[in-house]
C-alpha cells in the first residue's frame, strides 16, 4: 500500500471518529500522529515543530489572560449597562449582539459566552422573554467577533502559525478585520431583522425546575422503627432503585453528599433526598417507616439561603466519561455533585439518572456544595452557565490591572511595536508578579486539549504534504473548479473547510484544509494569502450545527434547542457568509 492511500485511510478514520465523538479529539489527533510517525510519513522534528510554534504559545497565554478577565466584575457591569432595563424589540437584539461581538474580537469567545449566558437568561426571564430567543444570537455574535482580529479565535492564530511554517508572514492583528468587519455587520443585521423570527420560544430549564420541583426532587423522612435504620445505604436497598437515585442525606440540619453507599448509615430522623422518575416513588412507600414530605419548600429555602445550590452546566466534548453512564463514572465522588436532571435536544431525559450516558451538549442540573465553583468553575469537562453566588471579587487595583494589561497588549501588537506573542508574555508577567493570577490558576485556565490539538495539527498537516495527499486532493479540486477561475478555486477551499467545521471542530477543519488550500494556490500560481484567509473564515463560519463550534454547544442545552433550530437559522447565514467572503477576500487580498 503506497503512502497516499495509507494516509487517506488514516485521515478518514480520524474524521469518522471526530464526527462520532467516540474518543476525545486530542486522543484522535495523538493516535493519528503516532501512526504517521511509526510508518515514516513524518519525522520527530516535524511532529515536535508544533509544540514550539508561536501561534500555539500565543493561544495558551491568551487563555490565561481571558480567564483573568472573566473574573473581572467590570465586564459584568458593562454588559448590564448595554442590556438596559426593558426589552425593546430589535433594540434588545442589538444590546446583546453588539457587546458580545466587540468583546469576542479580543477575548476568546468561550469565556465571553460563559459570562453572558447566565446574565442574558436572568435579564430575559425578568423581562418575560424566552432565553431561547437570545442564546443562539449570543453564540453567533461571539463567532462574528472571533473573525475580527488575529486573537479573536484560536483558529486565526492556528492559520497564522501554519502560514509561518510554510515560510510566509503570519497574520497581522487586524489583517483579517478587512473581511471580518463586513461579515460581522452583515451577520448582525441578519440576526436582528431576519433570524429572530425563526428562533423558538422555549421555556427555561432552571425556571421549569423551580416551578415543577417535585418532578425533580422528593424527600423521605426515616421514622422511628423503620427497618432500614442502622443499615448502610446499599444494604438498606436504596442504592439500585428503579428510576430513583439517592442524592443526599440530611441529618440534624447537616447535608451528607455525595452519599457513599458503603459508609453512610441510615439513622432515625434522617431526611433522604431522591431524584429521577418521581412517579416510581411507590418503591419507597413500600418501606415501612419512610414518610414522604408534604412539600419541598424547606429544601427550596435551603437553596436560597446558601446551604446548597443548584448549578447548571453543559457537557463539553472534552468530558472524560462520555462513553460511561453517570453511575459508572462515579460522578458524585468525582465532582462532589449530584445530577438532578439531564436535558438533551430541548427535552428532559426521563429515565434513571445513573443509567444515562452523557453526550456533548447535554445540560446537567446539579445539586452541589458551595465550593463547586472554586473547584470546577474553569474545568474543561463542562461549561458552567449558572452564576457563582459565592464569588469573591478581586481587589480594585487588580481589576484595573487585568483590563489595562490586555488593552496594552492589543495596542502594542496593533502598532507592530512588538509581536502578539511578546506582548502576551509581558501581560502574563505583569499578572503573575502582581499576583493577579497564580501559576496554579493559570494552569487551570488553559484549555490543554485545544493547545495540544493545535500542536499536533502541524504533524497531521505535514503528513498530508509528505504523503502527497494534499497535492492529490488539490489537483482534483483545481481540475474541477479551474473553469471558474481563481474565484472558483477559492470557493472550493471555503466550502471544503466549511463542511469540515460543521462536522468536526473548527481547529481540526483548518488543519485538514490548510495544506490542500496551499497546494491549490501553488498549482494555480496564485498568492496563498487569500486561500489562508478563506480557511480561517470558513473554519469559523459554523452556524448550521451545534457540534462544530464550542459556543454553539454551550447554548444548545440551556436554550432547549433542537438540531434543526441551528439549521433553520444557520444554513442561510453560512451561505451569506460564503458569498460575502468570495467577494471581499479577492478585493483585500488579491490573487
Amino acid at each position: 500500500m503506497n503512502q497516499e492511500i495509507f494516509t487517506i485511510i488514516v485521515i478518514l478514520v480520524m474524521f469518522i471518529l471526530l464526527v462520532k465523538n467516540i474518543y476525545e479529539p486530542v486522543v484522535i489527533f495523538f493516535a493519528g500522529v503516532v501512526i504517521f510517525l511509526s510508518f515514516g510519513i513524518v519525522s520527530f522534528d516535524e511532529v515536535l515543530s508544533g509544540f514550539s510554534n508561536k501561534g500555539m504559545m500565543t493561544v495558551a497565554g491568551l487563555f490565561v489572560i481571558a480567564g483573568t478577565i472573566q473574573k473581572n466584575p467590570y465586564i459584568y457591569s458593562m454588559a448590564n449597562y448595554f442590556f438596559g432595563n426593558k426589552p425593546r424589540g430589535k433594540r434588545t437584539f442589538c444590546r446583546v449582539i453588539l457587546p458580545v461581538t466587540c468583546l469576542s474580537a479580543f477575548i476568546n469567545n468561550t469565556p465571553v459566552v460563559a459570562i453572558f449566558i447566565p446574565m442574558i437568561r436572568k435579564w430575559a426571564l425578568n423581562n418575560q422573554i424566552s432565553p431561547s430567543k437570545l442564546l443562539i444570537p449570543l453564540s453567533y455574535a461571539s463567532i462574528f467577533g472571533g473573525m475580527l482580529t488575529l486573537i479573536g479565535t484560536s483558529t486565526n492564530l492556528l492559520v497564522s502559525g501554519l502560514l509561518e511554517e510554510y515560510g510566509y508572514h503570519g497574520l497581522g492583528m487586524f489583517e483579517i478585520t478587512k473581511v471580518g468587519l463586513f461579515l460581522a455587520i452583515t451577520g448582525m443585521f441578519y440576526l436582528i431583522f431576519i433570524a429572530r423570527r425563526f428562533l423558538p420560544n422555549n421555556e427555561d430549564l432552571l425556571e421549569t425546575a423551580k416551578k415543577n420541583y417535585r418532578k425533580y426532587l422528593i424527600t423521605m423522612t426515616v421514622e422511628k422503627g423503620c427497618k432500614i435504620i442502622d443499615k448502610p445505604v446499599k444494604k438498606a436497598g436504596l442504592r439500585n432503585l428503579e428510576g430513583l437515585y439517592l442524592v443526599e442525606v440530611i441529618r440534624d440540619g447537616e447535608r451528607i453528599h455525595p452519599v457513599n453507599p458503603e459508609k453512610v448509615i441510615i439513622k432515625e430522623g434522617d431526611e433522604l433526598v431522591f431524584t429521577g422518575q418521581i412517579e416510581t416513588i411507590v418503591q419507597l412507600q413500600t418501606i415501612k417507616g419512610l414518610r414522604l414530605h408534604a412539600s419541598c419548600d424547606d429544601y427550596i429555602k435551603d437553596f436560597k439561603n446558601g446551604q446548597a445550590q443548584m448549578v447548571e452546566a453543559v457537557v463539553s466534548d472534552a468530558f472524560p466519561f462520555l462513553n460511561q453512564t453517570i453511575k459508572e463514572s462515579n460522578f458524585r465522588a468525582k465532582y462532589d455533585a449530584a445530577v438532578v436532571a439531564v436535558l438533551r435536544k430541548g427535552k428532559r431525559i426521563n429515565e434513571k439518572i445513573g443509567n444515562i450516558k452523557l453526550r456533548p451538549g447535554d445540560t446537567l442540573l446539579m445539586l452541589t456544595s458551595k465550593d463547586f465553583f472554586n473547584t470546577w468553575g474553569i474545568s474543561k469537562d463542562f461549561y458552567i452557565i449558572s452564576n457563582n453566588v459565592n464569588y469573591e471579587a478581586p481587589k480594585r487595583w487588580k481589576k484595573i490591572l487585568s483590563i489595562t494589561s490586555f488593552i496594552g497588549l492589543i495596542i502594542l501588537a496593533s502598532l507592530n511595536i512588538l509581536s502578539v506573542l511578546h506582548t502576551t508574555f509581558i501581560a502574563l508577567a505583569l499578572l503573575f508578579v502582581t499576583r493577579s493570577v497564580s501559576p496554579k490558576e493559570a494552569w487551570k485556565y488553559i484549555n490543554w486539549d485545544t493547545i495540544i490539538i493545535i500542536a499536533l495539527s502541524f504533524g497531521v498537516g505535514k503528513a498530508l504534504i509528505n504523503s502527497g495527499v494534499a497535492d492529490l486532493v488539490a489537483n482534483n479540486l483545481v481540475n474541477i473548479m479551474k473553469t471558474f477561475g481563481p474565484i472558483g478555486v477559492l470557493a472550493a477551499v471555503f466550502v471544503m473547510t466549511n463542511i469540515f467545521t460543521e462536522m468536526i471542530t473548527n481547529n481540526a477543519a483548518a488543519v485538514l484544509s490548510f495544506p490542500i488550500a496551499m497546494s491549490m494556490a501553488g498549482q494555480m500560481g496564485l498568492d496563498p494569502r487569500p486561500f489562508a484567509i478563506a480557511v480561517a473564515i470558513g473554519a469559523s463560519t459554523c452556524f448550521a450545527s451545534p457540534i462544530g463550534y464550542q459556543t454553539n454547544l454551550m447554548v444548545y442545552g440551556p436554550g432547549g434547542y433542537k438540531f434543526t433550530d441551528f439549521m433553520k437559522v444557520g444554513i442561510p447565514l453560512n451561505i451569506i457568509f460564503m458569498i460575502i467572503s468570495l467577494i471581499t477576500i479577492p478585493i483585500f487580498f488579491p490573487f
